[in-house]
């Protein structure tokens, strides 16, 4: 292919297993750290209301529904479902990481560089990747269990439990609920993510005159992190309202994700999209910084052994 950066060959051949091992080793990490803000927002966005005077909402905000949780849960309850998220967080940040660097591979300049448009295409090709392969049925199964908790009486006992009643009653569709609204929703997250983080290391080593692919201060990755997290939040929270509804338990009411935008708005009014905004930003925020350092940090030791 004309323009295709030539790697050496144990760099061709070894970049895209580093890639996927160190994504997955990060996510579940990641995941680990930062679930209870994941939890809340879930609860929220799950929390229905009605501007015509319907069933009230029934958390406050993030602050209630923590209180609330805790009150009704204990402490772990905040991680409630958390095993969904740990089995699907490892095989979805390798996809999305593995399958970036197979994007980039492809697509950088003669000069082994990405253009802006380019990095906006690797991400939403990374983004698309993981939304298929992992992301649709690990949310689909992880706001279920979240949802259930909500009953009075939980019928999901675990996660192969859980899993196993879903396909059951409706079939190995019923985890890819949602599946264009995740699909949206990991396309957008990860092409603002990966331009936003690789643009900002870029404008780094170009300020400092280093090598394109020279290592950034942990420190500094952790803050592009930050940055690239906010920007993603705000860019798509109102697919992620319509993608949690969805994947939640009384996703039969609605036709299909249009469908289910349509009745949001309809009965609950447009600042429903933004609902859990706050806990999103918080978790994506740290979310997006923490793998980013961690998934550095352990290709740079890689590339230290490797060579």
């Amino acid at each position: 292919m004309n323009g295709l950066y030539k790697r050496p060959n144990s760099e061709k051949i070894m970049a895209a297993p580093a890639q996927t091992t160190g994504g997955g080793i990060t996510g579940g990490i990641e995941i680990m750290i930062t679930y209870p803000t994941e939890f809340v927002k879930t609860q929220l966005q799950l929390d229905e209301s009605s501007s015509k005077g319907g069933q009230a909402r029934k958390y406050a905000g993030p602050i209630d529904c923590v209180k609330k949780t805790v009150h009704n849960r204990g402490f772990f309850g905040l991680y409630r479902g958390l095993s969904v998220l740990l089995y699907g967080s490892i095989p979805k940040s390798g996809v999305r990481f593995g399958a970036f660097e197979e994007f980039k591979r492809i697509l950088v300049n003669d000069k082994g560089q990405l253009t802006p448009g380019t990095r906006l295409l690797a991400g939403l090709g990374a983004g698309v990747s993981e939304a298929i392969l992992a992301v649709t049925p690990m949310e689909t199964v992880k706001v279920k269990f979240i949802h259930d908790q909500n009953s009075a009486n939980p019928k999901y006992r675990g996660f192969f439990h859980g899993v196993r009643e879903i396909v059951k009653q409706n079939g190995i569709g019923g985890v890819y609920k949602g599946v264009t609204a995740t699909i949206i929703k990991q396309g957008s997250n990860q092409a603002i993510r990966f331009f936003v983080m690789e643009s900002l290391k870029a404008e780094y080593r170009k300020l400092k005159n280093l090598d394109h692919n020279a290592p950034v201060p942990v420190l500094l990755t952790g803050i592009f992190g930050l940055i690239a997290g906010a920007a993603s939040v705000f860019g798509n929270t109102p697919v992620d309202v319509v993608k949690t509804r969805m994947q939640g338990l009384e996703s039969s009411k609605y036709k299909n994700t249009f469908d289910c935008a349509v009745q949001i708005l309809k009965n609950e009014g447009p600042k429903a999209f933004y609902k859990g905004t706050v806990p999103r930003l918080s978790r994506v925020c740290l979310d997006v910084a923490i793998t980013f350092m961690i998934y550095d940090k352990f290709i740079e030791v890689f590339n230290k052994v490797w060579k």
